[in-house]
């Protein structure tokens, strides 16, 4: 049951991947400047290392799906609809990359006015947990997290300098 709710998960990723690589051949096309090209790389392997270290985590450890495992599910449930939000509220400007267009505005919906980067904190990091949860990858989140925490402290500040005309 993990392995089935675990390769859902990864699908709908994969077509979050779609909209963004769609997103960013037209950001291109438009003149868009790309910024943290090295951390976007590094973020994106260690996503995909996260992942694949918690499934592998859980199939050493006979992992069963239980009350940790539905949290874990509801979590990333959660995290993925954000992830959904944060596209549909974007557009035509979001990627998994750091991308200025030429003609870039900041969004000013409730969200990003109330949320500080509401794509890495309600998304991603509630997604990483909840992997980690639906998985009892225990290890896997010891040390993917704080790892990844500091890439995205990185991409974060990325995206400041990237962005800081705008405000």
């Amino acid at each position: 049951m993990i392995t089935l709710i675990f390769i859902l998960f990864f699908a709908i990723r994969l077509v979050s991947l779609s909209i963004s690589i769609r997103n960013e051949k037209r950001l291109i096309a438009e003149g868009a400047k790309q910024f943290g090209e090295k951390n976007s790389k590094l973020l994106a392997a260690a996503h995909i290392a996260y992942y694949f270290a918690a499934l592998a985590e859980s199939h050493i450890r006979g992992a069963q799906f239980d009350a940790v495992s539905t949290a874990g599910t509801a979590v990333t449930a959660f995290a993925l609809a954000m992830l959904f939000y944060v596209i549909r509220e974007l557009g035509e400007i979001w990627t998994l990359k750091i991308y200025i267009h030429p003609r870039h505005t900041l969004n000013r919906s409730w969200l990003f006015r109330h949320v500080r980067h509401p794509n890495y904190f309600l998304n991603i990091i509630p997604e990483l947990i909840g992997i980690g949860l639906l998985c009892h990858a225990w290890a896997t989140m010891a040390v993917g997290l704080p790892a990844y925490f500091v890439i995205l402290a990185i991409r974060i500040r990325q995206e400041h300098e990237a962005m800081r005309h705008l405000w």
